[in-house]
C-alpha cells in the first residue's frame, strides 16, 4: 500500500462545530474496496414551516476508491444540520451530494429515516454510482 500523509482538521482536537462543511478524508490505497456502513442514530434538523425539531437516523453505505471518510468530521457534518430549516428528503439529497463529491465512491448509498410527524415517518434514498 501507498503511504500518503493525512492530517486530520477535527480528529483529536477540541471542537464541536466543523462549519466548512468539508471531510476530513483519509487515503484508501487497498487493492479491496470492502463495503463501508456508517449509521447516524441521532441526526436532527428543523422543520421549515413549523421550525420544529425534526429528528431521524441516517444509514450511509459507500464503496471507496482513493479514500474513506474519517467519523469525527461526518459526525460534526451531520450535526451542522441541527438547526437548519429543510425538508427532509432535501436534507437527504444534499448529504448525499456533498458525500458524493467529496468522497468521489465507486458507490454511494445514503438514507435518511424520519421519526413521525402527524402519524406519518418519511424517508428518502439517494443512491449514485456502480454498485
Amino acid at each position: 500500500m501507498k503511504k500518503t500523509a493525512f492530517t486530520p482538521s477535527v480528529l483529536g482536537k477540541q471542537t464541536t462545530t466543523n462549519p466548512e462543511g468539508k471531510l476530513d478524508l483519509i487515503p484508501w490505497g487497498e487493492k479491496v474496496h470492502p463495503l463501508v456502513t456508517l449509521e447516524c442514530t441521532e441526526f436532527t434538523s428543523r422543520c421549515p414551516v413549523t421550525g420544529q425539531p425534526d429528528f431521524g437516523e441516517f444509514t450511509i453505505r459507500y464503496v471507496p476508491a482513493k479514500v474513506i471518510v474519517e467519523t469525527k468530521s461526518l459526525k460534526l457534518f451531520m450535526q451542522s444540520f441541527r438547526e437548519r430549516p429543510q425538508f427532509n428528503e432535501r436534507l437527504v439529497v444534499e448529504i448525499g451530494e456533498t458525500l458524493w463529491n467529496q468522497l468521489k465512491p465507486r458507490w454511494l448509498h445514503v438514507e435518511g429515516r424520519f421519526k413521525a410527524r402527524g402519524g406519518i415517518c418519511p424517508s428518502a434514498v439517494y443512491e449514485r454510482g456502480d454498485s
